[in-house]
């Protein structure tokens, strides 16, 4: 039962800085397409590595909380 909450928990918290960071990134970027429509290019190139970044921790988060809810490391320690 603590690993449901535990991995819903993870989820919850490791998606919302994420999420907020692909929102300025995209924001930013978009300013500055705005303001050099001529280097498009190179900044749209440097947003898509910034958000795969960015996006990495959502999914470490997610594959922390599968191992809470599959593999759970935490069995034997709650079963005694």
């Amino acid at each position: 039962m603590c690993s449901i909450l535990v991995a819903g928990l993870t989820i919850a918290i490791g998606s919302i800085g994420p999420a907020f960071g692909e929102g300025r990134a995209v924001a930013q970027a978009l300013t500055s397409i705005a303001q050099q429509p001529d280097s498009s290019n190179t900044i749209t190139r440097t947003l898509f590595v910034g958000l795969a970044m960015i996006e990495s921790t959502a999914i470490y988060c997610f594959v922390v909380s599968m191992i809470l809810l599959f593999a759970n490391p935490f069995w034997d320690y709650f079963a005694q």
